[in-house]
């Protein structure tokens, strides 16, 4: 059994033939599967659409946040609810191409395959922007962590022991596509193209991903700390120069009345000073978050013959 998860936010236009579609794929490569779709408390109609695809098809599962908690926690929601034998993720707008899932179930039974990633043959349409900003997140990434994530997606095929392994990690602020890199195991990677939404836009903001990306490299690495130290010793290394040049224009008699080196110096420390504090704060409150022992999700509801038991 195949568990296909679905993350859903503000996809109503779009979710219920989405789903069709992916379905009548797995349909026609004999896969046995059940869906388990999570909406991360979408304003639009996404909700009444979910439940018209668990009342009209017996195999769908559907879970409703009490909120917009983040795909990450939506993730987090579908993995918890999941006793398949693999599972699946892939995005609700079909930007992960459903036709590939055959080739994954394939390499995971025939080939024992543990995890199955796909991985994008380029990032599709997003501006030049886009492109380098998301190219500085993974390239800091891989500094402070080893991990290449570069062209990673959450489009995965996931053998049941590594989801295991997933939920053993009990940490509350998560980052799937780190921690699934992180757990090891078997793997394979497949490229793909990126497709076209169908309809509607990306959800996902400048400022979400930033947050994203600043929440997903202090969760996952400690670097950013170890930074501080090499910042400290530059700041020192600059501080001596300077002190060198000074006394050296003071002894013979070239200096010149003025505070501009003071200026600099009290410029150059303090905003290695304020850098600093930042890191360790962000830090600071990342400990803070997890020591309250919060849950990652709140469940609203839940429908569909996975959870007629719970």
């Amino acid at each position: 059994m195949i568990s296909i998860i679905t993350p859903v936010y503000n996809e109503g236009e779009q979710i219920y033939s989405n789903v069709v579609k992916i379905m009548s794929i797995l349909l026609k490569n004999n896969i046995e599967h059940d869906f388990i779709i999570v909406n991360d408390g979408s304003s639009d109609n996404s909700w009444q659409e979910m439940q018209r695809l668990c009342k009209n098809y017996n195999n769908i599962s559907i879970i409703n946040l009490s909120r917009n908690f983040g795909k990450e926690a939506a993730l987090c929601a579908a993995l918890e609810n999941t006793y398949s034998d693999a599972c699946i993720i892939i995005d609700s707008d079909l930007q992960h191409p459903p036709e590939l899932i055959p080739k994954m179930v394939e390499l995971w039974k025939e080939e024992g395959y543990d995890v199955i990633e796909g991985i994008k043959l380029s990032r599709g349409k997003e501006s030049l922007f886009e492109k380098i900003a998301a190219l500085t997140f993974y390239g800091l990434f891989y500094k402070s962590s080893g991990i290449n994530l570069n062209s990673a997606s959450d489009f995965k095929l996931l053998d049941k022991k590594v989801i295991d392994a997933w939920k053993s990690m009990k940490e509350s602020i998560t980052f799937f596509r780190g921690m699934s890199a992180w757990i090891g195991y078997r793997r394979i990677q497949i490229p793909f193209e990126v497709q076209d939404r169908a309809q509607g836009v990306s959800k996902w903001s400048f400022k979400s991903l930033t947050k994203l990306a600043i929440q997903s490299i202090t969760s996952y690495t400690s670097a950013p700390l170890y930074m501080i130290i090499w910042l400290g010793i530059f700041t020192l290394f600059f501080d001596f120069i300077l002190f060198i040049q000074t006394m050296f224009m003071k002894f013979s008699g070239k200096a010149l009345t003025g505070f501009t080196t003071v200026i600099i110096l009290i410029l150059g420390i303090g905003s290695c000073i304020m850098i600093s504090l930042g890191i360790i704060g962000i830090y600071i409150s990342k400990i803070y978050d997890e020591v309250k022992r919060r849950p990652r999700y709140l469940i609203s509801s839940k429908e569909g013959k996975g959870f007629s038991n719970d």
